[in-house]
């Protein structure tokens, strides 16, 4: 019996000891590269940074216009208050009803408040004020609705202390939604599911392309064939494209039928904010896969880009409620750009006069991003 208990400790002793020497091993092969240190350690310290910054669920800086037909003192005082809430920011240059409505057209402005004529008359019924939402982002739409009607019920109590009355309100808000009347989730959430599902996709493809090849050695024989580097990168993007642009045709037949979400706009107007937005998507894959040694570091590079892509696009949490800082961020974030053209397109059927902006940056973030890939590219395999 001594001896068998010898043995087996023994046993555990030797186990221990090989268990011992496979993690140290294993955390010596991982921390062997300096670009696995970064990865493990210091983006998720960057990624919690901006996180916290960047997500919250209080919406802020809501761009409103006020269109003030009585040009009295009390409907000033009604419009200073508006913007003194602390929620509501004016928006400077627009003076009339028509630059409200194309403001919205453009997502310049998210809330038009008009004052009638007779605001300032006394009167035994209560004051009808109109407020006009964009609702293509309908819980945002929903808040902002909500913290109106809050507005209008303190104004109302303010008034009644003033006047003596407590049964009559002062003031009473008729809201109409644009783009989206009954503020339904499936016109919101269609295009936003086109946008981070595509980044998804073509980003981590690309990004497996190029190191794949590297990591099982295959990449110096291709190089050694007649083919040019720029035909090995378009060789490898081309398909993706492909891949890409069938995942935005399948998705926006889901959900014309399974959820009623038509696309209002032009579709060759859809099929070229795609196309830029690929050279974006494929651009960044492509860049992760030339300084990435490994598949197991693209992959986690391309997933630390694609949660603060994702974050910081809009998708869930408006930009304009996001520190000013972190607002700049999202001018170099393709996701954001590419979520504004398709909602725009699906929920407002606007046309190249209103998306010239959002194209604009797409085409010119792809051009930035996949002129670094295809340059980093040939130093790489120079």
């Amino acid at each position: 019996d001594d001896c068998d208990y010898a043995l087996q400790e023994e046993s555990g002793a030797l186990m221990l000891r090989r268990l011992y020497a496979m993690l140290i091993k294993e955390f010596i092969q991982t921390f062997r590269d300096p670009r696995m240190r970064v990865v493990l350690f210091v983006l998720p310290v960057v990624q919690t940074v901006i996180f916290g910054f960047a997500v919250s669920l209080e919406v802020k800086n809501i761009p409103t216009v006020v269109i003030d037909r009585d040009h009295t003192p009390q409907s000033r005082l009604f419009s200073e208050s508006l913007y003194a809430s602390g929620y509501f920011v004016p928006v400077p240059g627009i003076l009339h009803e028509d630059q409200a409505e194309d403001a919205i057209d453009r997502s310049r402005v998210r809330l038009m408040v008009v004052v009638g004529q007779g605001f300032s008359e006394k009167r035994r019924q209560p004051v009808p004020v109109q407020a006009i939402i964009d609702g293509t982002d309908s819980n945002t739409a929903g808040i902002i609705l909500g913290y109106l009607n809050r507005f209008v019920a303190s104004q109302n109590r303010e008034a009644a202390r003033e006047s003596g009355r407590s049964s009559q309100p002062a003031v009473t808000l008729i809201p109409r939604v644009w783009f989206n009347q009954d503020l339904a989730s499936p016109p919101f959430y269609v295009p936003a599911v086109i946008a981070n599902i595509l980044f998804i996709i073509t980003m981590l493809l690309s990004a497996m392309a190029i190191v794949r090849e590297k990591e099982i050695g295959t990449i110096e024989q291709v190089m050694v064939t007649p083919i040019k580097k720029a035909e090995f990168i378009l060789g490898k993007t081309i398909p993706f494209v492909i891949i890409g642009y069938a995942n935005v045709t399948l998705i926006s037949i889901v959900g014309w039928l399974v959820f009623r979400v038509p696309i209002r706009g032009s579709l060759l107007l859809l099929a070229l904010a795609t196309g830029l937005f690929l050279m974006s998507s494929l651009g960044t894959g492509l860049f992760i896969s030339t300084i990435s040694g490994t598949q197991q570091q693209a992959k986690m590079s391309a997933f630390f880009v694609l949660f603060i892509a994702m974050l910081l696009s809009g998708f869930a949490f408006p930009v304009d409620s996001m520190p000013l800082a972190v607002q700049w961020l999202t001018w170099i974030n393709p996701v954001r750009w590419y979520m504004e053209a398709i909602r725009g397109l699906y929920l407002k059927g606007i046309g190249l006069d209103v998306l010239w902006k959002q194209l604009g940056m797409l085409l010119l973030i792809g051009m930035v991003v996949l002129g670094a890939a295809v340059n980093r590219f040939r130093k790489t395999v120079a």
